[in-house]
This record gives structure tokens, C-alpha cells and sequence, in this order.
């Protein structure tokens, strides 16, 4: 039995969707496979760059990562797993005891996610709803959204021409092109803005001549220390929410129940992070550009996902390819990211929309609200010495405190 099944002729029409078990052409899979690759690449490069780990090995496991994510969730949830920026905090705080000390607190928390994972899948969706209500899986869907918008308007800023004809050529063929044109506007937008960039002289392409074809990418044994795992403690809570979110916002695009799928997904996610904890990589979690991507182009078919992973693959043995990627100029990321991460917001505040959330109730809109601020602000407060964010510090405040301010509200409503 075939893994998808091929839509129609294979022809992506206007107005169509694909589902996620469906793939169109082999070559149409390609291109939209490169443009989710082109969503996730500078995330997955950028996190372990920033915490001292080889990018290539990242690169390597957030491949591996998300063909074993798509494996386990039976093709029902598209996605792809790359290298999560809650990792971040921990990881730079651990730098000094070394990279297997920190590999040790990636492959606790990896573990940690996964029996998350499996409570999930054990105690039911009906456990889940009353846990993670509509209302609060769209504020961290937005949550998600917005917390990173710093860094694309930080990177839009750098470089506003690039990243403005970027921003231009993804909304002018998301409104006004037709077929290929507008499937694969969030691919032509970064084309352009690189093309642009080495039109105006501000790429640098000596790193790409002097790299090799062909190496392998670092290996690193993990070692776990209780004082390093406990840093990495707070990113269990970031990757469940993150995780849940994606799942509810894919459902929310395509229009299908994934409920049963929420425990499959997190328990991949940790599988593939406790997967890179082993050899080298980054923590690993389902990306919100990728989604963003899907929100434009209505194709969910996993078929390209498994494209982007094998790209991954094989682009983390050529240290030519990532010098060759790593000259993608900020500003044409910016531009991207800014529909992107904008896309994810809006589909947060859908998922309220369509469950009809009550923001009229003070436990659903003073937590969220507050929840919203943290992230969008980016609150950080240092706990010892690890500095947590407003990733961290929103899905805490709308994951533990709208149950209990759910509960009194009801209370008093009763008494």
C-alpha cells in the first residue's frame, strides 16, 4: 500500500486542499518540500550556532526527527521538527560544563517529554479538554505566534529593503497569483529577497568556497548531570504546549479532528529529542513557520515533509550546502517570518472563534491576556542562574493558572 495517494492528475488546482495521506506530482511534492525547508532552515541553523552544538549534527537529527514524528503519527499530523529555541536559556547556561553536559539535559528532557507524551494517550482526549480547554490552546497557539516576533522584525529592521520585497512578493502572489504562483509564494518571496541581497553586494560567498563537499557531521556523547537536567526542566512544559498547540492548529486549517493524535505527536517529539540528546543535536519541536506555510498554501500533504527531512539529511553532510544556505540573507528570513509567525497568531485566535471561547470570563481573558503579554514582551526572570522567557513564562501562566482560576470563577458562579 502506498504511503499517499496521489491527488487527481497529480495538478494542484486553485481552491484545492490537500490532505495530508495525499500527495500531488512527484515534482509539485519537491517544491513545496523545498519551501518548507526554506521555512525551517534558519531556526534549526541559528539555535545551535547561538549554544556552542555542531549545525550540521542539528541538522542531521531535526531530519531524522521529523521522518520518525510523521512515522508515529501515522501520516495524520504534518509537520516538522527542528531545533527549538526554548533550548536556548538552558543550553547557554550549561555551556561551560561542556557540550555532553548539555547533551545530558536534552536527552533528560527528551525522555521526560515522551512519558508526558504517553499520560496523554493513556488518560484520553477527554483528560486533555479538561486540561488544555479551546481556550487555552489558542493563546498558546498565538502565544507561539507572537513570542518570536522579535526576531522577525529584528532581522526586518537589519536589512528593510531585502526584507520589504520579500514581505511583497509573499502577499502579492498570495493574493494575486494563481496556481504555482501562489502555492509556492513563501519560496519565491526568500528567492527574491536573495536574489536581491546579491544584486546589492551583501551576500558573502567566501564561506561557501572554501568549505568541503562532503564531511560528516560531529558526534557527542551525552552526559547527564541532576544539577544540568534541572535547568532544562521549564522546556517539558514549553515543548508539551508547543506540540498540543500544533496539533489543534493543524486541525484548525484543515478542518479535521486530530484529537487522538495530540499523545502520538508528543511522544514523537520527545522520541526525537531524546534522539539528539544521544548524538549531538538540538532539542527538537514542531515548527510554527512550517505551519504558516500550510496556512498559505492548503497543502498538508506529509509527503513534502518527508521531501524537507531528506534534504535535511543529506544537506547535513555537505558543509558546502549550509555555507551555501547560511548566505540566505536576515531580511529575506525577516520578510518571510512576518507573514509566517502573523499566520500562526491568526489561527490561534480562530480556534477561540470556533469554540465560541467566552473571553467575557475573567479566568479565560486575565490569564490569556496576561499569558499574551509575557510572550509577546518576551518577560524574562532569572531563576538562580537560568534566565527563563516569555515562551517559558506564557504557556506556565496559562497552563497551570486558567485551570485553577477556571475552577474558583465556577465556584462563585455557584455559590
Amino acid at each position: 500500500m502506498a504511503l499517499w495517494t496521489v491527488r487527481g492528475d497529480g495538478r494542484v488546482t486553485e481552491g484545492d486542499t490537500i490532505a495530508p495521506e495525499e500527495r500531488p506530482s512527484w515534482p509539485l511534492t519537491l517544491g513545496f518540500g523545498a519551501q518548507h525547508f526554506v521555512a525551517m532552515i534558519g531556526a534549526t541553523v541559528l539555535v545551535p550556532a547561538t549554544t556552542g552544538l555542531p549545525v550540521g549534527t542539528a541538522l542531521l537529527f531535526s531530519g531524522v526527527g521529523t521522518l520518525l514524528f510523521l512515522m508515529i503519527t501515522r501520516n495524520r499530523v504534518p509537520g516538522y521538527v527542528g531545533s527549538s529555541f526554548a533550548f536556548i536559556a538552558p543550553l547557554q547556561a550549561a555551556r561551560l560544563e561542556g557540550v555532553p553536559a548539555q547533551l545530558g539535559g536534552v536527552l533528560a528532557t527528551g525522555l521526560l517529554v515522551v512519558v508526558v507524551g504517553i499520560a496523554i494517550k493513556a488518560l484520553g482526549v477527554r483528560t486533555l479538554d479538561s486540561i488544555m480547554p479551546p481556550a487555552v490552546t489558542g493563546a498558546v497557539v498565538i502565544l507561539i505566534g507572537l513570542n518570536l516576533s522579535k526576531a522577525s522584525t529584528g532581522a526586518f529592521s537589519q536589512q528593510p529593503l531585502i526584507a520589504g520585497l520579500t514581505l511583497g512578493v509573499i502577499m502579492l502572489c498570495g493574493v494575486l497569483g494563481r496556481r504555482a504562483f501562489f502555492r509556492f509564494s513563501v519560496l519565491l518571496g526568500v528567492l527574491a529577497g536573495w536574489g536581491l541581497g546579491f544584486a546589492l553586494g551583501v551576500v558573502d560567498t567566501s564561506a561557501v568556497a572554501e568549505a568541503a563537499w562532503w564531511g560528516l557531521p560531529e558526534a557527542h556523547a551525552p552526559e547527564v548531570r541532576p544539577s544540568v537536567v534541572l535547568l532544562f526542566l521549564p522546556v517539558v512544559i514549553v515543548l508539551v504546549a508547543e506540540n498540543i498547540g500544533h496539533v489543534k492548529a493543524i486541525a484548525a486549517l484543515s478542518g479535521r479532528d486530530l484529537d487522538g493524535s495530540v499523545g502520538d505527536a508528543v511522544i514523537a517529539n520527545g522520541l526525537s529529542t531524546t534522539l539528539a540528546g544521544l548524538g549531538g543535536g538540538v532539542g527538537t519541536t514542531t515548527y510554527s513557520e512550517n505551519i504558516g506555510v500550510m496556512g498559505v498554501t492548503r497543502v498538508f500533504s506529509t509527503a513534502a515533509y518527508a521531501v524537507t527531512a531528506a534534504a535535511a539529511i543529506a544537506l547535513s553532510f555537505c558543509p558546502k550546502a549550509l555555507a551555501l544556505l547560511s548566505t540566505i540573507p536576515p531580511g529575506a528570513l525577516g520578510g518571510a517570518t512576518l507573514v509566517l509567525f502573523g499566520l500562526i497568531a491568526v489561527v490561534g485566535v480562530r480556534i477561540w472563534q470556533d469554540n465560541r471561547v467566552d473571553l467575557t470570563n475573567p479566568a479565560n481573558a486575565l490569564v490569556g491576556g496576561a499569558a499574551l503579554v509575557a510572550g509577546v514582551g518576551d518577560l524574562t526572570i532569572a531563576v538562580g542562574d537560568l534566565e527563563l522567557g516569555g515562551l517559558v513564562w506564557g504557556s506556565l501562566l496559562v497552563v497551570i493558572l486558567h485551570p485553577l482560576l477556571r475552577r474558583l470563577w465556577a465556584v462563585r458562579a455557584g455559590a
